[in-house]
């Protein structure tokens, strides 16, 4: 056993070349090392196997993180779970709120990982993340906004005109009512402060744990600082408090933070999907019959019965039955595979139906008296697979599809590669800005400031520079690009698109379901004659093209046999006069059967030539040709010769080459499954840059990580198949009409099934992150403004927090600017993705 040097994929019949270091498990994944010519490649110690590269070894477990929001917050939780015994390793995201572990399974048990690891406000459990119930957060809102009102609505009405000299007479702040009020302001500021803001304080506490100082300290120094103040100011009686600057700061923060957790939430994949597709039960044949285990309690060699529309439990081999195999979900190919003894089926994949002994033959002796159906059916398998499969377990006993969850949960729990701006500046900017405020203090003391004068110049400077405006740059130009987004046909997902897609620079297709249509269609139409014979027969077969031929026949109004009086392939009665007998499978190779008395055979030109059809030349090349193509053709022969040829095919859409012209500032990538041949058509389009053929989908996020080497990389694709591959890229845009899993490991979701959507894409982030741009502009000029008009003393901590807040509204102000629609721009028709000239 040799495991592949690309995907990592377990084979007995390794693929090797001299020119190309390693072993691999197919010849796809030779050609993509060739291709790709990286010298990770050709070490096999350096291929990603699904674990962190310093973990030790153990069992590995993937659980959902929620309250994660910043990097520190990833490194605290780490570091929380390597402290306890029995767990070596720790890999936390909080962009997709996931968790990766390695553990010794005897230390510590799967079961209590969770209550383990959760604690001081971060909750791990084995719910799916993104799941997590955002109620607690909206509660917070909700009591501080209702207790920070009534704090600002006894500012406006007393504080303020006190303030300003104005006699209101309303109310004596020196009085025993006033400090009543100044005391019932104080409870509410608390519970805002305490309550509301106690995320802010937990993040404040982990930054000084983990010695990352980040901008939750900073808020809670100022907000701690100006209630701290106020307080002390109300016990020694004095009437200027600022518990408005607490109040403001920590709601403008909190609604920033509730936005960019949504967005969070939004991008947190579902990955048990996936898993619920993978069967946890399995029917395994015993001596006496059949018996129901858990799919885990499968070993190789077992034997497993899968009836029609039931999921193989586990990679294996077929030992009984026939039956067409819809392995797209796994392999990505386009077209269902019919499978007999001795053929490989991979874990995951679909038993679509047919699945008849490997002959059934019936007769007009067979029916009824009265020409009903037949009284009994004859087949040559057990009972036990009739209209399935018996499957013989592999050697790993386990699915393909267990493996891609593998893979996903690895890609979705890594830390993400996208750095935050808010996060880099504030390693320096808050050490700055509190050793700003103390060596003001300290000045204004030295100068002969009085105590309270210079404490309040120090409470401006963490006042005017609490990065209220700087925290909701990004978030809030986000939400307006998601909204903007829906609007163009695409759900984002993951708000880091805006900073990765306008800077791409490789964008990689899948083939089936993304550049074509992913349904086997009838490319080239016999005649009516021969498309009549060949549906008669066809209606009763399970292979790819049987359908495809029915429906060809029906929208043409050609008279066929009726369907829905078939059974079992028996004879049935068909229009009038219209007799279909005898008919015949043959696995892999066609069908035939008597129609009107006469043979038909409809399949391979070595059945034609086995049932005595011979094969004119000129429909020999026809058939070589569609081949050729990665297409599938089929001949329709009687009367001792062929007469047509029926080809099927998954069409290309109608659009992708304009969409691949579009993107052409960028180099496009196809990336497939299928053979060479069915790709042919791709590769030679000028706009294509390259195609990746055969290759299997555990090898695709390897591709997409290789051709990270060339610079950021967007896939495009909308297979389960493809969501590893949509994960590790750095932008992945998935088709609605893939699968859910595929949409959810996706940054971004076109909900039209338009491909002409993804340019729009790369436009909308362009527009988005140019907003994104303004609002850090304005941030960062209105610290570089304010922070030395506190440092002077000539800014009070009340004009800061007014001079903060405008600051902030100016920001929510610009985000909720529309942004256009892409659809016209010149972005668009120039070349959509073409990355913009700077601001």
């Amino acid at each position: 056993m040799t495991d592949c040097t690309l995907c990592g994929l377990s084979t007995d019949d390794p693929v090797t070349d001299s020119g190309v270091a390693g072993t691999f498990c197919c010849r796809g994944c030779l050609e993509v090392a060739r291709t790709l010519d990286d010298p990770a490649g050709t070490d096999p110690e350096s291929v990603d196997s699904g674990t962190d590269p310093d973990d030790a070894e153990g069992e590995t477990a993937f659980l959902a993180a929620s309250g994660m929001h910043c990097a520190t917050c990833e490194l605290f939780v780490e570091r929380r779970a390597t402290s306890h015994d029995g767990i070596r390793a720790a890999s936390a995201s909080y962009a997709t709120g996931t968790m990766k572990l390695t553990y010794d399974a005897e230390q510590v048990e799967a079961d209590a990982l969770p209550d383990l690891l959760s604690g001081t406000g971060y909750d791990v459990s084995r719910r799916r993340p993104g799941e997590e119930d955002d109620t607690e957060q909206v509660g917070r809102l909700l009591v501080g906004g209702f207790f920070g009102m009534m704090t600002m609505l006894w500012y406006v009405l007393f504080l303020y005109p006190a303030y300003l000299g104005l006699e209101v007479g309303l109310l004596d702040l020196g009085g025993t009512a006033g400090s009543y009020l100044l005391w019932n302001m104080a409870v509410m500021t608390a519970v805002v402060v305490g309550y509301t803001g106690w995320p802010l304080l937990r993040g404040a506490f982990v930054s000084l744990r983990t010695g990352r100082p980040n901008m939750d300290l900073l808020v809670a120094m100022a907000a701690t600082t100006a209630f701290g103040y106020s307080l002390l100011a109300v016990v020694l009686g004095r009437t200027e408090v600022y518990f408005d600057v607490a109040t403001v700061i920590v709601l403008a923060v909190s609604v920033g933070d509730y936005y960019r957790e949504r967005v969070r939430r939004a991008a947190a994949g579902r990955l048990a999907d996936l898993t619920a597709q993978r069967p946890e039960r399995a029917r395994r044949r015993t001596a006496a019959g059949t018996e129901t285990v858990d799919r885990d309690e499968l070993v190789p060699g077992d034997e497993v019965v899968v009836r029609p529309g039931e999921r193989v439990p586990a990679d294996g081999a077929v030992v009984e039955g026939t039956a067409g195999v819809d392995e797209s979900l796994v392999t990505g190919e386009s077209l269902p595979v019919r499978k007999a003894p001795g053929d490989d089926v991979v874990g995951g994949a679909t038993v679509t139906g047919g699945g008849e002994p490997s002959e059934v033959r019936r007769t007009s002796s067979d029916r009824n008296s009265d020409g009903g159906e037949p009284s009994e059916v004859r087949r040559t398998s057990s009972d036990e697979s009739a209209g399935g499969l018996v499957v013989a377990v592999g050697p790993e006993a386990r699915s393909t599809v267990a493996r891609l969850t593998e893979l996903l949960w690895n890609v979705q729990s890594e830390r993400s590669g996208v750095g935050r701006l808010v996060d880099r500046v504030a390693a320096v900017f808050v050490p700055l800005v509190v050793g700003l405020a103390l060596l003001a203090t300290a000045t204004h003391l030295v100068l002969g400031a009085a105590p309270t004068d210079a404490l309040l110049t120090g409470l401006a400077v963490l006042v005017v520079s609490c990065p209220c405006a700087l925290g909701l740059a990004t978030p809030l130009a986000t939400a307006a690009g998601v909204r903007a987004a829906l609007g163009e046909g695409v759900v984002i997902t993951d708000g880091s698109v805006f900073e990765t897609a306008t800077d791409a620079d490789v964008v990689a297709f899948d083939k089936t379901g993304t550049l074509t249509t992913g349904e086997l269609r009838l490319l080239e139409r016999p005649g009516d004659e021969a498309l009549r014979r060949a549906a008669a027969v066809e209606q009763f077969a399970d292979h790819p093209l049987a359908a495809a031929i029915v429906d060809a026949a029906q929208a043409a109004d050609v008279a066929i046999v009726d369907a829905a009086q078939a059974s079992d392939a028996a004879i049935v009665d068909a229009t009038p006069g219209v007799v279909v007998e005898d008919v015949e499978h043959s696995p892999g190779r066609g069908v035939s059967g008597t129609v009107d008395g006469e043979r038909v055979v409809v399949g391979t030109p070595e059945l034609l030539a086995d049932r005595g059809q011979s094969v004119p030349g000129r429909l020999a090349d026809r058939c070589e040709r569609a081949r050729a193509d990665g297409n599938l053709p089929a001949l329709v022969g009687w009367d001792g010769r062929a007469r047509d040829l029926v080809v099927g095919g998954d069409r290309p859409r109608e659009e992708w080459a304009s969409v691949a012209e579009s993107l052409s500032a960028r180099e496009v990538v196809v990336i497939t499954g299928d053979g060479p041949a069915a790709a042919a058509r791709f590769e030679r389009h000028p706009a294509v840059d390259e195609v990746f053929a055969g290759v299997p989908p555990e090898a695709k996020a390897e591709v997409v990580e290789r051709l990270g080497a060339r610079g950021t990389v967007a896939m495009v694709g909308d297979g389960a198949n493809d969501a590893p591959a949509l994960g590790t890229a750095d932008l992945g845009i998935s088709l609605a009409s893939g699968t859910k899993l595929a949409a959810d490991a996706a940054d971004a979701v076109v909900t039209t099934d338009d491909i002409a959507a993804v340019p729009r894409v790369f436009d909308l982030t362009q527009r988005t992150q140019r907003r994104i741009r303004e609002n850090l502009a304005w941030a960062f000029c209105y610290n570089a403004v304010a922070v030395p008009l506190a440092l002077s003393g000539l800014l009070n901590p009340l004009f800061a927090a007014l001079a903060m807040t405008a600051s902030s509204l100016l920001v929510v102000a610009n985000s909720a600017r529309s942004l256009g629609s892409g659809r016209d721009s010149p972005t668009r028709e120039a070349g959509a993705g073409t990355p913009a000239s700077a601001d």
